[in-house]
């Protein structure tokens, strides 16, 4: 069963279980995938790969995190909690990402590999981490992580 097929099932769940908030939140990820096959169809692809949908997920994550900040700094403190409510139910799909000491062997394992001695490097040092782990990586905390690890 793939990951599509776990996102329809979950709206399916809720809906019989009349989880309105979640049917919402589920209903939005699969618009939003919808959207990312559209966009693909012209480099030929009907589908994107998991890889890109865990990506199309994390943007969704990242931009609702936005959203909560600037909520909380208008005292908005509902549409904070509705925003958390729905990068919850995101983050069912995503795979557990690596944080912490996990992270941090994966970069040095990754630095070593690929022979990296300076931050000019960092690209290959990516490269590599995305190859062996991918999905499980967060770019954002992981390219901070590789510029330290190289300074």
């Amino acid at each position: 069963m793939g990951l599509r097929d776990d996102i329809t099932a979950a709206a399916k769940a809720a809906m019989l279980a009349r989880e309105a908030e979640r049917v919402s939140a589920l209903r939005m990820i699969q618009a939003k995938l919808k959207d990312t096959d559209i966009a693909a169809r012209p480099k030929g692809v009907d589908k994107v790969p998991d890889d890109e949908v865990f990506a199309m997920l994390r943007s969704m994550i990242k931009s609702r995190r936005d959203s909560v900040a600037l909520y909380r700094q208008g005292g908005r403190e509902e549409l904070a909690a509705k925003e958390e409510a729905e990068i919850a139910v995101i983050e069912e799909f995503l795979p557990k990402t690596l944080t912490g000491a996990a992270l941090d062997a994966a970069v040095r394992e990754a630095i070593a590999e690929t022979g990296a001695t300076s931050a000019k490097e960092m690209g290959k040092v990516i490269a590599a981490l995305k190859a062996r782990h991918g999905a499980a990586l967060d770019m954002g905390v992981t390219s901070g992580v590789v510029k330290a690890a190289l300074a």
